[in-house]
């Protein structure tokens, strides 16, 4: 009796490249991990599926020429070379009580991405806080998509509300483009209630050399 030819294990894929048949490692990808791609290092922030079943690697750089640039990466048309942890160099840390190390530690807990639905920036605001006003921010980061409508009665913060929801949204990397739409009037204080209880800059679109409040400030 003839012996079955023994399948290939489901991590490796055949591909044809330039005319031949090769076999390369099916990766699963994580975020965290650091990888090799087009000759610079990157670190994987998030994955995800596109429409042909494939993994788009959204990544931000690492290496000097491309660090903390973002780009995404396609992983069916990329060579990708995962790094080796064990062949990590390490380096000792000679400066006083450990600064660069701590700074780094610090620079690093400050990118991390929120996953959760609790309030992690929106709180710490320039303001006084009340219950109440945290309760539209902590209603729409537990939906599947941030809609809400605030309709409280005058006075009761409805600018803040907004300006909450929005800080947590930017910490979680959903608010990269912010458009407000409100009558002149309130123009000038939705600006300057985001700018220095959130420190969001808003550009007036009325004016074409209208800048945010604090241009100012960051020019002198």
């Amino acid at each position: 009796m003839a012996a079955a030819k023994p399948q290939k294990e489901s991590c490796i894929e055949d591909i044809l490249r330039d005319g031949k048949l090769i076999e390369t490692m099916v990766v699963d990808f994580a975020p965290g991990m650091r990888l090799i791609i087009r000759d610079e290092e990157w670190m994987v922030k998030k994955v995800e599926t596109n429409s042909l079943d494939k993994k788009t690697l959204h990544c931000i750089g690492i290496s000097s020429l491309v660090k903390d640039h973002d780009a995404m990466f396609l992983t069916d048309i990329e060579d990708i070379e995962q790094v080796d942890p064990a062949k990590a160099k390490l380096v000792a840390d000679d400066s006083p009580f450990f600064r660069r190390s701590r700074l780094y530690i610090e620079s690093q807990w400050r990118q991390k991405i929120p996953t959760d639905t609790n309030l992690h920036i929106g709180s710490r605001a320039a303001m006084d806080t009340m219950n109440f006003q945290l309760e539209p921010a902590q209603i729409a980061l537990r939906k599947t998509r941030q809609r809400i409508l605030i309709a409280d009665a005058v006075g009761l913060g409805k600018t803040l509300e907004a300006g909450i929801l929005m800080s947590e949204l930017i910490a979680r990397g959903k608010g990269k483009r912010i458009l407000v739409v409100t009558v002149k009037s309130m123009m000038t204080q939705f600006q300057k209630e985001l700018w220095n209880r959130f420190t969001i800059p808003l550009v007036r679109l009325d004016k074409p050399h209208q800048s945010h409040p604090g241009a100012a400030a960051d020019e002198l």
